[in-house]
């Protein structure tokens, strides 16, 4: 993690920064390393927790507030009946993904802004990045993937990965080693990105360097090499 905030400057001295609690592995690790970080950083910065808890049918979001208040860290519990709102509007055998990550990433833009923040920190970690950009490649017809670091829509705000080149079995053992209230959401299985992570694994069984391999050629893009007219 202090490599991609080194290599990115993800965070500066004076930042303010909500990060995304879910109840998952990634956002528990990714709040707990930011903490350990801030307590030895050479800059000041401030970390505030937000739970969105989208009133999911058998989500309990109690422990995650003991836990937060436990912890001892700014945090705030913001409760949006998304839920509902995706299940009606999208069709049958559409999945809930892209709706919901939308209507989430908006209202945690509008908290960012109540809570005085200028960044927001997500838990994607290495296997999402290249999970996202096979997705694009073989879904859409796109070559992107998920960057470092960007800037929203209205320039209001700059959304930053610091575990974007962590290991997710590096984050599952150290859950596990912190005993992490984990409260995972259920509502998305066997999606598309079910369908490629799998297809990595299977990758990986015959050669086990196609993990790293794949992040370095995102980081190791010759643009010659490809079709696109407007990269010259």
């Amino acid at each position: 993690m202090g490599k991609a905030i080194s290599e990115w400057n993800l965070l500066e001295n004076g930042d303010r920064v909500l990060v995304g609690i879910s109840g998952g592995k990634d956002s528990y690790t990714l709040l707990h390393l930011l903490k350990r970080f801030q307590a030895r950083a050479p800059i000041s910065f401030e970390l505030v927790a937000v739970h969105l808890d989208q009133v999911q049918p058998g989500f309990d979001s109690s422990r995650i507030e003991a836990y937060l208040a436990e912890l001892g860290v700014e945090f705030q519990i913001v409760r949006k009946d998304t839920y509902s709102l995706v299940v009606e509007k999208l069709e049958e055998g559409q999945t809930t993904c892209s709706l919901c990550s939308r209507y989430r990433r908006g209202i945690l833009y509008n908290e960012a802004e109540k809570l005085g923040c200028n960044k927001l920190a997500l838990g994607h970690h290495r296997e999402d990045a290249l999970e996202t950009l096979l997705m694009n490649m073989f879904f859409s017809g796109r070559t992107a993937g998920m960057p470092a670091i960007y800037k929203t829509e209205d320039e209001r705000f700059d959304v930053i990965r610091p575990m974007i080149y962590v290991a997710e079995g590096d984050i599952k053992k150290f859950a596990e080693l912190m005993n992490f209230p984990i409260e995972p959401c259920t509502v998305c299985n066997g999606t598309e990105r079910d369908q490629i992570g799998k297809l990595i694994d299977d990758l990986a069984e015959r050669n086990p360097k196609i993990r790293g391999n794949l992040l370095q050629a995102m980081q190791n893009v010759v643009p010659s090499h490809l079709l696109d007219q407007d990269l010259g």
